[in-house]
């Protein structure tokens, strides 16, 4: 006999909806999750139309839109100008909620659909498929054990221990760049995010919940320290002119933003799901949309192969091929805020301005708020 029928490794956002998918269908299913406690830390704020459709689907949505901040839209500027603006449709919205909030409702929804089955401060050590059914090796404190299960999904994070254990390969794709980010007090933030592509890097900034703001710097040879308050500030100056009101004593987090994917998703009775699979630039939060979305996929295909071998072959063959246009699309807007002059700094505001103009505006704004994805 089996343990569970199915044990998810990893109580991110997107493990933790899963299990919750999972668990209204009446499926035994168990989350363990290495941290202790919950993870607090500032991550993703953005979900898109196919991440809101996940989270209605989880039974959370009310409560997401109860809380978040609807951005209405957002302007492309360079030096001084608007090259573009773009307002997000109903049908489409961006909501903004930071990530730990979001962590916390699916948390608590999980634990109302199936208690005490989301095991925190469990570390699992490996994982086997052994044809009949997976072996997990679990850690909880007190010494190693093993549970068994019909199907094992490995969603760990973009860092997998899981995954290079099981040598499944982590590919490389275009599209990278260093950030720093920050959390601030701002009462007059609004509800338009603005991207300052400019000569010296990209500059972001979004209106968050709370009269909050995020700022989001990208790094560049030559600038100033971009992990102290006064670096921080001091680059937001000198690219766009504006004397951000940062604290004196705030710390900028800095993170790397890189997109990898693995070589395949889901084969016998092991899946891998969320960043584990797949390595999206976090600007946005898509990577993590994204994931919800294949989490709904991924529970349809267990409810019906449940009992039976699990039937992975739609979900392995379908959230590859999404996470490459996410990917290609990520890569894109990357390369719009990296440090450019002369012709290609040219170049680029045309282009912006060209995917701003009434013609192109609506394809712009359904790429941006993830539509076909």
């Amino acid at each position: 006999m089996i343990d569970h029928e199915v044990i998810i490794v990893g109580a991110g956002p997107v493990g933790l909806l899963l299990a919750c998918l999972l668990a209204q269908q009446r499926v035994d299913v168990v989350v363990c999750e290495r941290r202790p406690d919950a993870d607090t830390r500032s991550r993703a704020i953005g979900i898109h139309r196919p991440g809101l459709d996940a989270l209605d689907a989880a039974g959370i949505g009310a409560e997401v839109r109860a809380e978040a901040l609807a951005l209405e839209g957002g302007e492309v500027r360079s030096r001084g100008r608007v090259l573009a603006a773009l307002s997000f449709p109903p049908e489409r919205p961006v909501l903004i909620l930071p990530q730990r909030r979001t962590d916390a409702l699916l948390r608590e929804r999980f634990d109302r659909l199936a208690a005490g089955r989301l095991l925190a401060g469990h570390v699992v050590r490996g994982v086997r498929d052994e044809e009949d059914f997976a072996r997990v090796a679990v850690d909880g404190g007190h010494g190693l054990r093993e549970m068994t299960c019909e199907l094992v999904v490995i969603a760990d994070g973009v860092h997998s221990a899981l995954r290079e254990q099981l040598g499944i390969p982590w590919c490389e794709r275009p599209g990278r760049g260093r950030y720093a980010m920050l959390d601030v007090r701002d009462e007059a933030a609004g509800a338009r995010a603005a991207l300052h592509c400019e000569p010296r890097g990209l500059v972001e900034a979004f209106p968050m919940p709370g009269g909050r703001r995020r700022w989001v710097v990208r790094d560049a040879v030559g600038e100033p320290d971009l992990g102290t308050a006064a670096g921080f500030r001091r680059a937001i100056e000198e690219r766009t002119g504006i004397r951000a009101d940062i604290p004196d004593d705030a710390t900028p987090v800095g993170f790397r933003a890189g997109q990898h994917a693995a070589s395949g998703f889901g084969r016998g009775r092991i899946a891998l799901l969320g960043d584990a699979a797949h390595e999206i630039s976090p600007i946005g939060g898509q990577g993590m949309n994204l994931g919800w979305s294949h989490a709904m996929r991924l529970a349809e295909d267990v409810g019906r192969s449940l009992g039976a071998e699990p039937d992975l072959r739609r979900y392995a063959k379908g959230a590859p091929r999404a996470a490459r246009i996410a990917q290609r699309r990520s890569a894109f807007y990357m390369s719009m805020g990296v440090p450019a002059s002369g012709v290609p700094l040219h170049s680029r505001e045309l282009l912006i301005r060209a995917l701003g103009s009434p013609p192109l505006r609506g394809w712009a704004t359904g790429l941006i708020t993830m539509r076909g994805l």
